[in-house]
């Protein structure tokens, strides 16, 4: 069996557009979802630092394309937040797009996208956009269902019902970035 640990990890760059970075033949992890959805909170959590990804209880602070170097051997690849965001009409298109950039045109070999999902709030509109463009393109894709934690244990069942029906039928990984639950599946699927 493969360690299944992060023994480094480091902010390398923010990116706004092409560069030689996406095309380096490194595997690429990229985290995305809905502006809040803790996607700041899932990397950390998966480094075990409390600020290697700076959290923000703002929607749409994260602006780049952000790129960690994970056990010197992958990224990890933080993508803004789509949808609700404190930002003009604008400047949120212009995430969406960014965001559609990185993984409808963009031929990178060997990446892998965690699509995260609030496990309260289930799939968004763009969530299933996002997930069938990446079905399309034939991008291997881990869900999570993350702030699992916040469901009430008499609730877990009738919730992961719901969130499989919602996904159709897609698997996922119940998570939580505050306990840790569903950490060592994560990184065992993209280490």
């Amino acid at each position: 069996m493969s360690d299944v640990r992060v023994t480094s990890a480091e902010f390398v760059k923010g990116i706004r557009g092409t560069n030689g970075i996406l095309f380096n033949r490194m595997a690429q992890i990229a985290f995305i979802g809905r502006s809040n959805v803790g996607k700041s909170s899932v990397i950390n959590a998966l480094v075990g630092r409390k600020r290697l990804v700076k959290e923000s209880s703002q929607p749409g602070k994260t602006t780049e394309i952000n790129f960690f170097l994970i056990n010197n051997n992958r990224y990890f690849v933080d993508l803004p937040g789509y949808g609700f965001a404190k930002l003009p009409e604008k400047k949120r298109e212009g995430l969406r797009r960014m965001i559609l950039w990185y993984l409808g045109e963009l031929e990178i070999e060997n990446r892998t996208v965690v699509l995260i999902i609030d496990a309260y709030v289930g799939p968004s509109e763009f969530d299933e956009e996002v997930l069938l463009l990446l079905e399309r393109r034939g991008i291997t894709t881990i869900i999570i269902a993350n702030k699992f934690d916040k469901i009430k244990k008499s609730k877990e069942r009738e919730r992961k019902q719901a969130l499989s029906e919602a996904l159709s039928g897609r698997s996922y990984i119940p998570f939580s970035a505050r306990t840790g639950e569903g950490k060592e599946e994560l990184l065992s699927l993209i280490l």
